[in-house]
Protein backbone atom coordinates (compact mmCIF):
# COMPACT_ATOMS: atom_id res chain seq x y z
CA UNK A 1 0.00 0.00 0.00
CA UNK A 2 0.90 3.69 -0.64
CA UNK A 3 3.07 5.44 2.47
CA UNK A 4 1.48 6.43 5.27
CA UNK A 5 -1.56 4.42 4.99
CA UNK A 6 -0.75 1.63 7.21
CA UNK A 7 -0.41 3.59 10.38
CA UNK A 8 -3.91 4.88 9.69
CA UNK A 9 -5.40 1.89 8.62
CA UNK A 10 -4.33 -0.04 11.37
CA UNK A 11 -4.70 0.51 15.17
CA UNK A 12 -3.10 -1.66 17.24
CA UNK A 13 -5.64 -4.70 17.95
CA UNK A 14 -5.56 -4.52 13.93
CA UNK A 15 -2.08 -6.00 14.03
CA UNK A 16 -2.23 -7.57 17.22
CA UNK A 17 -5.16 -9.93 15.39
CA UNK A 18 -3.24 -10.05 12.05
CA UNK A 19 -0.44 -11.28 13.71
CA UNK A 20 -2.42 -14.19 15.01
CA UNK A 21 -4.39 -14.97 11.75
CA UNK A 22 -0.97 -15.55 9.73
CA UNK A 23 2.99 -15.72 10.11
CA UNK A 24 3.90 -12.37 8.84
CA UNK A 25 5.67 -9.09 10.30
CA UNK A 26 2.45 -7.02 11.05
CA UNK A 27 4.81 -3.49 10.47
CA UNK A 28 6.65 -4.76 7.01
CA UNK A 29 4.61 -2.53 4.34
CA UNK A 30 5.79 -2.84 0.54
CA UNK A 31 5.54 0.09 -1.70
CA UNK A 32 7.42 -0.75 -4.45
CA UNK A 33 7.21 -4.60 -5.65
CA UNK A 34 8.93 -4.01 -9.10
CA UNK A 35 12.21 -2.92 -7.35
CA UNK A 36 11.57 -4.54 -3.51
CA UNK A 37 14.25 -4.47 -1.20
CA UNK A 38 15.44 -7.73 -0.06
CA UNK A 39 13.37 -7.95 2.64
CA UNK A 40 10.21 -7.28 0.85
CA UNK A 41 11.75 -9.92 -1.94
CA UNK A 42 11.81 -12.36 0.13
CA UNK A 43 8.76 -11.70 1.96
CA UNK A 44 6.85 -11.68 -1.13
CA UNK A 45 8.35 -14.95 -2.46
CA UNK A 46 7.05 -16.35 0.35
CA UNK A 47 3.59 -14.72 0.48
CA UNK A 48 0.83 -17.04 0.14
CA UNK A 49 -1.76 -13.87 0.49
CA UNK A 50 -0.90 -10.23 0.23
CA UNK A 51 -2.91 -7.49 2.23
CA UNK A 52 -3.13 -4.55 0.50
CA UNK A 53 -4.81 -0.70 0.30
CA UNK A 54 -5.04 2.45 -1.71
CA UNK A 55 -1.92 3.01 -3.16
CA UNK A 56 -0.94 -0.40 -3.71
CA UNK A 57 1.60 -1.59 -6.50
CA UNK A 58 0.24 -2.94 -9.72
CA UNK A 59 0.87 -6.63 -9.71
CA UNK A 60 2.34 -7.54 -13.07
CA UNK A 61 3.16 -10.99 -14.20
CA UNK A 62 6.80 -9.78 -13.33
CA UNK A 63 5.58 -9.07 -9.61
CA UNK A 64 3.59 -12.66 -9.62
CA UNK A 65 6.45 -14.20 -10.76
CA UNK A 66 8.67 -13.31 -7.93
CA UNK A 67 5.03 -14.64 -5.96
CA UNK A 68 4.87 -18.00 -6.43
CA UNK A 69 3.10 -19.13 -3.93
CA UNK A 70 0.86 -15.97 -4.02
CA UNK A 71 -3.02 -17.48 -4.02
CA UNK A 72 -5.15 -14.33 -2.92
CA UNK A 73 -5.30 -10.33 -2.55
CA UNK A 74 -7.04 -9.01 0.28
CA UNK A 75 -7.72 -5.52 -0.23
CA UNK A 76 -8.65 -3.26 2.21
CA UNK A 77 -10.00 -0.33 0.33
CA UNK A 78 -12.99 -0.01 -2.45
CA UNK A 79 -12.03 -0.53 -6.11
CA UNK A 80 -9.30 -3.44 -7.10
CA UNK A 81 -8.63 -1.97 -10.72
CA UNK A 82 -5.48 -0.08 -9.86
CA UNK A 83 -3.50 -3.04 -8.56
CA UNK A 84 -5.34 -6.01 -10.00
CA UNK A 85 -4.41 -7.05 -13.79
CA UNK A 86 -5.00 -9.92 -16.06
CA UNK A 87 -2.19 -11.89 -14.94
CA UNK A 88 -4.02 -12.50 -11.52
CA UNK A 89 -6.92 -13.89 -12.68
CA UNK A 90 -4.78 -15.43 -15.35
CA UNK A 91 -2.93 -17.49 -12.40
CA UNK A 92 -6.07 -18.37 -11.02
CA UNK A 93 -5.64 -15.67 -7.64
CA UNK A 94 -8.32 -15.29 -5.55
CA UNK A 95 -9.75 -11.70 -4.92
CA UNK A 96 -11.52 -9.65 -2.44
CA UNK A 97 -11.89 -6.30 -1.43
CA UNK A 98 -13.36 -3.84 1.50
CA UNK A 99 -15.80 -1.99 -1.02
CA UNK A 100 -18.61 -2.28 0.89
CA UNK A 101 -17.42 -1.36 3.82
CA UNK A 102 -15.98 1.94 1.54
CA UNK A 103 -19.63 2.49 1.07
CA UNK A 104 -20.92 3.10 3.99
CA UNK A 105 -19.40 6.50 4.92
CA UNK A 106 -19.86 7.59 1.22
CA UNK A 107 -24.08 6.44 1.42
CA UNK A 108 -24.28 8.55 4.84
CA UNK A 109 -22.51 11.56 3.03
CA UNK A 110 -25.24 11.75 0.10
CA UNK A 111 -27.87 11.23 3.25
CA UNK A 112 -26.53 14.44 4.50
CA UNK A 113 -26.47 15.98 1.38
CA UNK A 114 -29.79 14.76 0.34
CA UNK A 115 -31.46 16.13 3.35
CA UNK A 116 -30.11 19.03 3.32
CA UNK A 117 -30.54 19.92 -0.08
CA UNK A 118 -34.15 19.61 0.73
CA UNK A 119 -34.13 22.28 3.26
CA UNK A 120 -31.91 24.30 1.47
CA UNK A 121 -29.49 24.83 4.34
CA UNK A 122 -26.70 25.85 2.38
CA UNK A 123 -28.49 29.02 1.11
CA UNK A 124 -30.51 29.80 3.94
CA UNK A 125 -27.57 29.41 5.69
CA UNK A 126 -25.49 31.91 3.64
CA UNK A 127 -28.53 34.44 3.78
CA UNK A 128 -28.76 34.33 7.45
CA UNK A 129 -25.07 35.45 7.63
CA UNK A 130 -25.61 38.62 5.40
CA UNK A 131 -28.61 39.49 6.85
CA UNK A 132 -28.04 39.40 10.63
CA UNK A 133 -30.75 40.25 11.36
CA UNK A 134 -34.39 39.31 12.35
CA UNK A 135 -36.58 38.15 8.81
CA UNK A 136 -39.71 36.07 8.07
CA UNK A 137 -37.75 32.22 7.13
CA UNK A 138 -41.19 30.49 7.11
CA UNK A 139 -42.02 32.69 3.81
CA UNK A 140 -38.63 32.32 2.96
CA UNK A 141 -38.81 28.60 2.80
CA UNK A 142 -41.59 28.03 0.81
CA UNK A 143 -40.50 25.34 -1.79
CA UNK A 144 -38.65 23.73 0.96
CA UNK A 145 -38.73 20.74 2.02
CA UNK A 146 -38.44 16.67 2.46
CA UNK A 147 -41.79 15.71 2.57
CA UNK A 148 -42.49 13.69 -0.52
CA UNK A 149 -39.60 15.35 -2.08
CA UNK A 150 -38.62 12.80 -5.29
CA UNK A 151 -34.71 11.45 -5.33
CA UNK A 152 -33.20 10.39 -8.19
CA UNK A 153 -30.11 7.61 -8.17
CA UNK A 154 -27.94 7.00 -10.66
CA UNK A 155 -26.64 3.51 -10.13
CA UNK A 156 -27.36 0.88 -8.18
CA UNK A 157 -23.95 0.22 -6.95
CA UNK A 158 -23.26 -1.21 -3.70
CA UNK A 159 -23.58 3.11 -2.56
CA UNK A 160 -26.49 3.35 -4.51
CA UNK A 161 -28.26 0.46 -2.45
CA UNK A 162 -27.08 1.82 0.39
CA UNK A 163 -28.24 4.89 -0.36
CA UNK A 164 -31.30 3.24 -1.09
CA UNK A 165 -31.97 2.06 2.04
CA UNK A 166 -30.97 4.89 4.22
CA UNK A 167 -33.81 7.02 2.62
CA UNK A 168 -36.49 4.43 3.49
CA UNK A 169 -37.19 5.98 6.91
CA UNK A 170 -37.72 8.85 5.26
CA UNK A 171 -41.24 10.34 2.80
CA UNK A 172 -39.13 10.62 0.05
CA UNK A 173 -39.91 9.23 -3.90
CA UNK A 174 -37.23 7.25 -5.18
CA UNK A 175 -36.52 6.71 -8.46
CA UNK A 176 -33.49 4.87 -9.86
CA UNK A 177 -31.36 4.40 -13.37
CA UNK A 178 -29.24 1.68 -13.88
CA UNK A 179 -29.26 -0.39 -17.00
CA UNK A 180 -28.55 -3.72 -15.09
CA UNK A 181 -31.33 -3.68 -12.80
CA UNK A 182 -34.76 -4.92 -14.22
CA UNK A 183 -38.26 -3.65 -13.10
CA UNK A 184 -38.42 -6.82 -10.38
CA UNK A 185 -35.57 -6.05 -8.79
CA UNK A 186 -36.30 -2.15 -8.63
CA UNK A 187 -39.60 -3.04 -7.18
CA UNK A 188 -37.70 -5.62 -4.81
CA UNK A 189 -35.19 -2.64 -4.12
CA UNK A 190 -38.81 -0.45 -3.30
CA UNK A 191 -37.51 2.25 -6.63
CA UNK A 192 -38.91 3.41 -9.43
CA UNK A 193 -36.89 2.10 -12.09
CA UNK A 194 -36.42 5.47 -15.28
CA UNK A 195 -34.73 6.28 -17.76
CA UNK A 196 -31.42 8.68 -17.70
CA UNK A 197 -33.46 11.75 -18.69
CA UNK A 198 -36.95 10.90 -16.76
CA UNK A 199 -35.09 10.42 -13.80
CA UNK A 200 -33.10 14.00 -14.66
CA UNK A 201 -36.48 16.01 -15.02
CA UNK A 202 -38.57 14.56 -12.32
CA UNK A 203 -35.96 14.64 -9.81
CA UNK A 204 -35.14 17.36 -6.88
CA UNK A 205 -32.22 15.96 -5.75
CA UNK A 206 -30.12 13.55 -8.52
CA UNK A 207 -27.24 11.67 -6.81
CA UNK A 208 -24.76 10.33 -9.09
CA UNK A 209 -23.55 6.55 -7.91
CA UNK A 210 -22.34 4.97 -11.10
CA UNK A 211 -18.81 3.71 -11.72
CA UNK A 212 -16.48 5.19 -14.24
CA UNK A 213 -16.63 3.48 -17.26
CA UNK A 214 -15.66 4.63 -20.62
CA UNK A 215 -19.62 3.91 -21.00
CA UNK A 216 -20.77 6.51 -18.19
CA UNK A 217 -17.71 8.97 -19.24
CA UNK A 218 -20.07 12.33 -19.09
CA UNK A 219 -23.30 9.96 -18.93
CA UNK A 220 -24.93 13.41 -17.00
CA UNK A 221 -24.33 16.15 -19.90
CA UNK A 222 -26.09 19.19 -21.17
CA UNK A 223 -29.54 17.81 -21.94
CA UNK A 224 -30.06 15.89 -18.85
CA UNK A 225 -28.88 19.32 -16.52
CA UNK A 226 -31.40 21.16 -18.88
CA UNK A 227 -34.12 18.82 -17.84
CA UNK A 228 -33.53 19.05 -13.58
CA UNK A 229 -36.00 21.70 -12.47
CA UNK A 230 -35.26 25.06 -11.08
CA UNK A 231 -33.54 24.79 -7.97
CA UNK A 232 -32.75 21.12 -8.08
CA UNK A 233 -29.63 20.00 -6.53
CA UNK A 234 -26.69 17.43 -8.20
CA UNK A 235 -24.82 15.41 -5.51
CA UNK A 236 -21.58 14.06 -7.03
CA UNK A 237 -19.72 11.40 -5.09
CA UNK A 238 -18.90 8.70 -7.96
CA UNK A 239 -16.23 10.40 -10.11
CA UNK A 240 -15.85 13.64 -11.65
CA UNK A 241 -15.78 12.43 -15.32
CA UNK A 242 -19.70 11.17 -14.84
CA UNK A 243 -20.52 14.52 -15.23
CA UNK A 244 -20.17 17.21 -18.26
CA UNK A 245 -18.96 19.87 -16.24
CA UNK A 246 -18.70 22.73 -18.78
CA UNK A 247 -21.89 22.43 -19.06
CA UNK A 248 -22.60 21.99 -14.92
CA UNK A 249 -21.00 25.11 -14.37
CA UNK A 250 -23.25 27.22 -17.19
CA UNK A 251 -26.03 25.88 -14.85
CA UNK A 252 -24.13 26.60 -11.30
CA UNK A 253 -23.24 30.22 -12.85
CA UNK A 254 -26.77 30.54 -13.78
CA UNK A 255 -28.46 30.01 -10.28
CA UNK A 256 -30.71 28.05 -11.88
CA UNK A 257 -29.04 24.53 -10.30
CA UNK A 258 -27.32 23.75 -6.88
CA UNK A 259 -24.46 21.21 -6.53
CA UNK A 260 -23.13 19.12 -3.61
CA UNK A 261 -19.47 18.05 -5.46
CA UNK A 262 -16.93 15.71 -3.51
CA UNK A 263 -15.36 15.05 -6.82
CA UNK A 264 -14.65 16.63 -10.14
CA UNK A 265 -12.58 16.60 -13.31
CA UNK A 266 -9.80 17.35 -12.82
CA UNK A 267 -10.29 16.06 -9.49
CA UNK A 268 -8.64 19.75 -8.07
CA UNK A 269 -10.17 22.23 -9.61
CA UNK A 270 -7.62 24.70 -11.01
CA UNK A 271 -7.33 27.69 -8.89
CA UNK A 272 -9.54 29.99 -11.00
CA UNK A 273 -12.58 27.96 -11.13
CA UNK A 274 -15.94 29.45 -10.05
CA UNK A 275 -17.04 26.13 -7.72
CA UNK A 276 -14.76 27.02 -4.92
CA UNK A 277 -16.87 30.50 -4.84
CA UNK A 278 -20.21 29.90 -6.22
CA UNK A 279 -22.97 30.44 -3.22
CA UNK A 280 -25.17 27.61 -5.12
CA UNK A 281 -22.15 25.18 -4.56
CA UNK A 282 -20.85 22.81 -1.84
CA UNK A 283 -17.32 21.04 -3.09
CA UNK A 284 -15.47 19.11 -0.68
CA UNK A 285 -11.80 17.22 -1.39
CA UNK A 286 -12.95 13.90 -2.15
CA UNK A 287 -13.56 13.19 1.50
CA UNK A 288 -17.40 11.06 1.29
CA UNK A 289 -15.31 7.88 1.78
CA UNK A 290 -13.49 6.50 4.59
CA UNK A 291 -11.43 8.90 6.46
CA UNK A 292 -10.18 8.82 10.06
CA UNK A 293 -11.22 6.33 12.22
CA UNK A 294 -14.22 4.80 8.97
CA UNK A 295 -10.67 3.20 7.68
CA UNK A 296 -10.79 0.90 11.02
CA UNK A 297 -13.91 -0.38 9.10
CA UNK A 298 -12.08 -1.21 6.38
CA UNK A 299 -9.42 -2.93 8.11
CA UNK A 300 -11.67 -5.04 10.29
CA UNK A 301 -13.52 -6.15 7.26
CA UNK A 302 -10.62 -7.33 5.60
CA UNK A 303 -9.46 -9.08 8.28
CA UNK A 304 -12.77 -11.01 8.73
CA UNK A 305 -11.78 -12.00 4.93
CA UNK A 306 -8.42 -13.46 5.74
CA UNK A 307 -10.11 -15.24 8.89
CA UNK A 308 -11.88 -16.87 6.54
CA UNK A 309 -9.41 -17.37 4.11
CA UNK A 310 -6.83 -18.77 7.02
CA UNK A 311 -10.49 -21.31 7.79
CA UNK A 312 -10.32 -22.41 4.23
CA UNK A 313 -13.68 -20.95 3.96
CA UNK A 314 -14.63 -19.03 0.62
CA UNK A 315 -14.72 -15.20 0.43
CA UNK A 316 -17.97 -13.18 1.91
CA UNK A 317 -17.12 -10.78 -0.48
CA UNK A 318 -15.46 -12.19 -3.63
CA UNK A 319 -14.36 -9.97 -6.52
CA UNK A 320 -15.13 -11.83 -9.68
CA UNK A 321 -13.48 -10.73 -12.94
CA UNK A 322 -16.45 -10.81 -15.10
CA UNK A 323 -18.39 -8.09 -13.02
CA UNK A 324 -15.69 -5.42 -12.97
CA UNK A 325 -16.58 -4.04 -16.46
CA UNK A 326 -19.66 -2.79 -15.04
CA UNK A 327 -18.18 -2.05 -11.29
CA UNK A 328 -16.10 0.18 -9.72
Amino acid sequence: MGPGIADRLFAERHRVRLAALAETDPHLVAHDLASPTSHVAEALAAAEVLLTCWGAPVLTAEVLAAAPRLRAVVHAAGSVKHHITDACWERGIAVTSAAAANALPVAEYTLAAILFAGKHVLPAAQRYAELRAPHDWLRASDGTGNYHRTVGLVGASRIGRRVIELLRPFDFRVLLHDPYVDAVEAAELGVELVDLDTLCARSSVVSVHAPQLPATERMIGARQLAAMPDGATLVNTARGSLVDESALLGELVSGRLHAVLDVTEPELPPRESPLYDLPNVLLTPHIAGSLGNELHRMADRALDELERYAAGVPFADPVLPAALHHSA
